[in-house]
Formats: C-alpha cells, sequence, structure tokens
C-alpha cells in the first residue's frame, strides 16, 4: 500500500482509506461493534492506515468505533468532521441536523471528538458540508490554526456534500483559507466539478481526498438491471435510469479490465491525478475491502487509457439520448 502527504503537511495517509460511516450509520447494512471493529482491524492489516469518519456517523459511534479498533496507534491517520449540532436531538430537516460554527461549540465538538477517539491530537480535522457562511467564517478559520498551535489537530480541510457539486465553496476553501485538505465527489462516471478542483489544488497545495469513487457502487461492476436495493439502502430511493444509464457507461469501459478489475481501476484513475491523496471507497465486506486495498499496488493506467476515459466522459460516452416521438 502507496502512502501520500497531505499537501505540504507531515500528515500521510494511504491511497486506499476507509470511509466508516459505511460501518457506523446503517446506510450500508447494520454492521454490531464486533463486526465493525473487525473489518476495521482487517482493513489496516491490508495496509490501510487513513481512516474518515464524522462525529455525526451513528452520533459518534464511527469515532467510537476507531478507538475500539486502534486505540492510540500512532500508526492509524484519522481524519473526523465537525460542525453539525446533533447533540441536542433537533433536526433542521428531516436528515440534517442545524450546523453550529461558533467558538463554543466547536471546542466543545473537537473536545468530544478527542474523548471519543481516545486521543490527544486529530490529525485531520474537517469542516463537514460546509456552506458559504462557513467559508466566510474569518473566526472558524482562525480557531482552526489556534486547534493547530495547541497541539489538538495537525490538519484541517472542508469535506463537501452532502451530494455532488459544491464548487464555489470548494474553490474559495482553498484559494481563500488555503485549508489543507478538500474532501468531494469524484469518479470514473461523475467528474464534475470534482476534476475543476484538481489545478487550483496543484497551486493551492491542498491535498484532494475523493469519496464516492465507485459512483455508490456501480464502478465495483457487480450490478445488472434486474438488481434491487433494500428500502433501508439509500440507492433505493434513486432514480432507476441511474442504474440503467450507468450500466450502459460501463459497457464502454471493458478495456480497463485487462489487468485488474474494474472496481481497481475505477480507485487507479482517480489516484493518476497528483493533487489526489487518497479515495475513500465504501467497504462493507471483507471480499470488497481486500479487492480495493490491493488497487494501491496495481498497474498504473497508461496515458492513452487515461485519455481514451477523458473522451468519453467528454462525449458522453457516446450514449444517445432514446428520444420520444408520439
Amino acid at each position: 500500500m502507496k502512502q501520500r502527504l497531505l499537501g505540504k503537511t507531515e500528515v500521510a495517509v494511504s491511497e486506499i482509506g476507509f470511509g466508516v460511516w459505511t460501518v457506523s450509520t446503517g446506510w450500508w447494512g447494520e454492521k454490531s461493534d464486533e463486526e465493525a471493529v473487525s473489518l476495521l482491524k482487517k482493513a489496516f492489516e491490508l495496509g490501510v492506515t487513513f481512516f474518515d469518519t464524522a462525529d455525526t456517523y451513528g452520533s459518534g459511534r464511527g469515532e467510537t468505533l476507531l478507538a475500539k479498533a486502534f486505540g492510540g496507534n500512532q500508526n492509524v491517520t484519522i481524519a473526523t468532521k465537525f460542525g453539525y449540532n446533533f447533540y441536542d436531538g433537533k433536526r433542521e430537516s428531516q436528515r440534517e441536523f442545524p450546523q453550529d460554527f461558533s467558538e463554543t461549540f466547536v471546542r466543545f465538538a473537537l473536545e468530544q471528538s478527542l474523548r471519543r477517539l481516545g486521543r490527544d491530537t486529530i490529525d485531520l480535522y474537517q469542516i463537514h458540508n460546509p456552506r458559504m457562511d462557513a467559508i466566510d467564517n474569518d473566526g472558524l478559520f482562525e480557531l482552526l490554526e489556534q486547534f493547530r498551535q495547541e497541539g489538538k489537530i495537525r490538519a484541517y480541510g472542508v469535506a463537501l456534500g452532502p451530494a455532488i457539486g459544491w464548487k464555489e465553496e470548494g474553490m474559495q476553501a482553498m484559494e481563500k483559507r488555503k485549508v489543507h485538505s478538500l474532501q468531494t465527489v469524484y469518479n470514473l462516471l461523475e467528474q464534475d466539478p470534482g476534476r475543476d478542483f484538481f489545478p487550483v489544488a496543484k497551486i493551492t497545495d491542498a491535498a484532494i481526498l475523493v469519496r464516492v469513487p465507485h459512483s455508490s457502487g456501480l464502478l465495483e461492476g457487480k450490478y445488472t438491471e434486474k438488481t434491487a436495493f433494500p428500502e433501508t439502502d439509500h440507492r433505493s430511493h434513486r432514480p432507476r435510469e441511474w442504474l440503467t444509464e450507468g450500466l450502459k457507461k460501463l459497457g464502454k469501459l471493458e478495456f480497463l479490465k485487462e489487468k485488474m478489475t474494474l472496481s481497481q481501476a475505477a480507485l487507479k484513475y482517480i489516484l493518476a491525478e497528483p493533487t489526489v491523496a487518497s479515495c475513500l471507497p465504501n467497504i462493507y465486506h471483507e471480499e470488497q475491502l481486500a479487492e480495493f486495498a490491493a488497487a494501491s499496488d496495481c498497474p498504473d493506467l497508461s496515458h492513452e487509457e487515461i485519455e481514451r476515459v477523458n473522451d468519453l466522459y467528454a462525449h458522453a460516452f457516446y450514449q444517445m439520448k432514446t428520444q420520444v416521438t408520439e
């Protein structure tokens, strides 16, 4: 497993990381603490040293699972996120808690995360789904710098979301705030606005962390038109076209499977971008974990293969939309 640095910091991350939300939130199936901890430890055995969570994942469960799995193991790099006040149990909408970036709350949130993780320092502290008001908040970034000087965090960044997009927030975070990392959605099938961040990241020395590298599982190459998702799975709420149109695009990517699996090629395509520090695939069982972890040591994609993918994306995978005639 190869390692990369977060920009100009000394924080090292494995090229393949582990997004802890899959084992702590129930969105990808329920896992007991024992099952989750076992999978996290197996990932470390396979060379994964970077684990990304958030204080909201399972209302702190993601952090406590990491503490159970690794304790104070300094060979493990941990990133977590903050910004949502889930402690009061009040939601602004069906799915989101209210955000709070006041100094009082952020200091409280940091101390709670440190306590749950069982650590004195968090390697990467990320603003969770920041809107522009957070990016424009001078006091917030002064506070993050203060945390660094106090030794409570080693680096800070922003984790964009929850859905694909958030271009202006990402650009301003890198250009104006000089964040150490930017986490965003990016994959073979969903490249915008992710690819717009790369040249800015190069100039500002921000490291890109990529989530949803397999387009919510499509690029794992296991789905068919008959695939049905349980009601508890968030993909069951997507339009059916997400699956059917995606499968057609996958047919154009068969050439990537000559040296590795499609899921591994999807990761290697992302890692071909120098500003990307780590990919965070959705991991929820051991077989899948082993396949993803092995991707780091697979052969790099050739320049020709990368250009072929770029051409497909630029031309919408050369798919003609079906026209309805009366």
